[in-house]
């Protein structure tokens, strides 16, 4: 048996460690082959394990925790966790919560996981995208204030965006000849330039030139259009414009149970739908399912097309 899956819980003091203790228990009958590393901090994690009876042998997963020094645990974790990946210890990374503004505050230069694990790969651009329920979404642009958006959707990020979900529905989901449907970023997908000129200025183009390399992509269309046809199961992934347009429908569909997956890294990367979560710490409640859906995503992209 190889190590197949690391996972780091994220910030020690938030319910990273009891979900991944919890996923981990509610798995291991069914891992099968699939061995599991966990990596962070010891305390919290056994603390937890401990309260489950999670059995601590070689057979099916094992712990470790990295030698820190100048940054948080859990920086140091996902660090150690990329390399084991690019490096063939293993085969793809599951990462719990982290808490931005508390890494921030302590020097931490990036946005959240994408970014850094960008950053550690040596990906400009890698691109969020989630899985919940009937629904896939990548979205366009991320973590930026709204007044933002517009000038940040040019077409170049699009057809980035589109592209890299079309190879990591190809190339890792096993999707044969996908289909994506594109969201406007006005209401009406700017009703032919009456509330709005990024739609036909930027986002039209993209879409145009993706289809004119071999991508069956359509839009751009008004949100909720793309999202219907989502659930439908009349397009296989929908790229949205901007951070709320996407996840609000996705979570209303699969909250607690989505996934986070980045695509356009040289590894597989997935990560739990929801933040640390201070308020439940303690309580026994946290629950484990996004952890659950997160780890099952990972094996299935590790499996590869069928």
């Amino acid at each position: 048996m190889t190590a197949a899956l690391v996972v780091t819980p994220g910030d020690p003091d938030g319910i990273g460690p009891e979900v991944t203790a919890k996923a981990l228990a509610q798995l291991l009958p069914e891992l099968g082959e699939t061995f599991v590393q966990v990596v962070g901090a010891r305390a919290p994690f056994f603390h937890h394990a401990a309260g489950l009876n999670l059995p601590f042998d070689d057979l099916g997963w094992a712990f470790h925790e990295p030698l820190v020094e100048a940054e948080p645990i859990e920086v140091a974790s996902i660090r150690w966790a990329v390399d084991a990946c690019l490096d063939g210890r293993a085969s793809a990374l599951v990462t719990g919560p982290i808490h931005k503004a508390k890494l921030a505050r302590s020097g931490f230069a990036h946005s959240g996981h994408t970014d850094f694990i960008g950053a550690l790969c040596g990906v400009a651009r890698p691109v969020m995208a989630f899985v919940g329920g009937p629904v896939r979404v990548a979205l366009v642009t991320v973590h930026i204030p709204l007044r933002e958006v517009a000038s940040a959707v040019r077409a170049p990020l699009v057809a980035h965006t589109i592209e890299e979900a079309h190879r990591a529905l190809t190339e890792q989901a096993g999707v044969q000849d996908p289909h994506i449907t594109v969201c406007g970023l006005n209401p009406h997908a700017g009703d032919e330039g009456l509330l709005g000129e990024e739609d036909d200025a930027h986002i039209r183009p993209a879409v145009e030139a993706c289809r004119e390399g071999g991508i069956r992509v359509s839009g751009p269309v008004s949100s909720e259009a793309a999202f219907c046809a989502a659930v439908e199961g009349k397009t296989d992934l929908v790229v949205a414009m901007y951070h709320d347009q996407g996840l609000a429908p996705l979570k209303a569909l699969a909250f607690g149970q989505s996934v986070n997956w980045t695509l356009g890294l040289p590894m597989i990367r997935t990560s739990v739908d929801h933040g640390t979560a201070y308020d439940l710490v303690g309580t026994g409640r946290a629950s484990p399912q996004s952890m659950v859906s997160a780890i099952r995503w990972a094996r299935t992209l590790v499996a590869g097309p069928s």
